[in-house]
C-alpha cells in the first residue's frame, strides 16, 4: 500500500485538534443532534456513491459547506472523519482514497466555508439573504471551485485540459451543490432556524432602530 501523504495526514490532525479543543459536542445537546445524526447517515452515502473523476475533475459531492452551515465548522470538523470511514465500508476504499476524500470533499471546504462566513459577516450589510445567497449560495459556489481546482492541480490534472478549462469545468460542476445548499438553508431558516448554528437574528438581522 502506497504511504500517505504527511501533509494530508498533518492537516487533518490539526483540523481536529484545533476543532476539539473547542469542545462543539456540547452542542449536541440541543436541536442540532439531529441534522448531527442526519449527516453520519447521509454523507456516507453521498461520498460513496459519487461518481469519482472524469476528466481531471472531481464529480463527487461534499456536503462539507452546508454541513458547516448547519453545525458550525468545530462540529462539522469531528464529524468529517466518521463520515469519511462510513465511506470506506460502503465504498471499499483504500485508505488512501479516504484520506482524499477527508481532505477535498470535507476538511478543505468546511475550512473554506468558515472563512467565506467570516467575510460575509464582517464585510456585507446584516440581513438573512446575505447569509442565504453569500454563505449558502455564493459560497459553496466559490469554495467547492476553487478546492475542486487544487485537487485536481494536486493530481497532476490532466494534459488535455488547459487551467482555464478546469477552472470553468468545476465552476459549472459546484453549481449544483450550490443550488441545493442554497434550497436547503432557505427551507431551515424559514421551517427549522434551530438547525443552522451559524444563522441568528443578532449576526443577520439589522439592529432595531429606537
Amino acid at each position: 500500500m502506497p504511504a500517505l501523504p504527511f501533509d494530508s495526514m498533518l492537516f487533518v490532525a490539526l483540523s481536529v485538534l484545533i476543532a476539539a479543543t473547542l469542545r462543539p459536542w456540547r452542542m449536541l445537546r440541543g436541536p442540532l443532534l439531529q441534522p448531527a445524526l442526519a449527516a453520519l447517515v447521509l454523507l456516507p452515502l453521498a461520498w460513496a456513491g459519487s461518481a469519482g473523476h472524469a476528466m481531471g475533475m472531481s464529480l463527487q459531492f461534499s456536503g462539507a459547506c452546508l454541513l458547516v452551515l448547519l453545525l458550525g465548522w468545530p462540529l462539522a470538523t469531528l464529524l468529517m472523519p466518521p463520515v469519511a470511514l462510513a465511506a470506506v465500508w460502503l465504498a471499499g476504499w483504500s485508505a488512501l482514497q479516504a484520506l482524499d476524500a477527508l481532505v477535498w470533499l470535507g476538511l478543505l471546504p468546511a475550512l473554506g466555508a468558515l472563512g467565506v462566513g467570516w467575510l460575509v459577516r464582517h464585510a456585507l450589510p446584516r440581513h438573512p439573504f446575505v447569509f442565504l445567497l453569500g454563505r449558502a449560495f455564493f459560497g459553496t459556489l466559490l469554495v467547492l471551485t476553487l478546492c475542486g481546482l487544487a485537487r485536481s492541480w494536486s493530481a497532476g490534472g490532466n494534459a488535455a485540459l488547459a487551467a482555464l478549462d478546469l477552472l470553468i469545468g468545476h465552476w459549472l460542476l459546484a453549481w449544483g451543490e450550490a443550488i441545493i445548499t442554497g434550497m436547503l438553508a432557505t427551507a431551515l431558516m424559514v421551517y427549522r432556524p434551530q438547525w443552522l448554528a451559524t444563522f441568528s437574528d443578532r449576526l443577520y438581522l439589522p439592529p432595531r432602530q429606537p
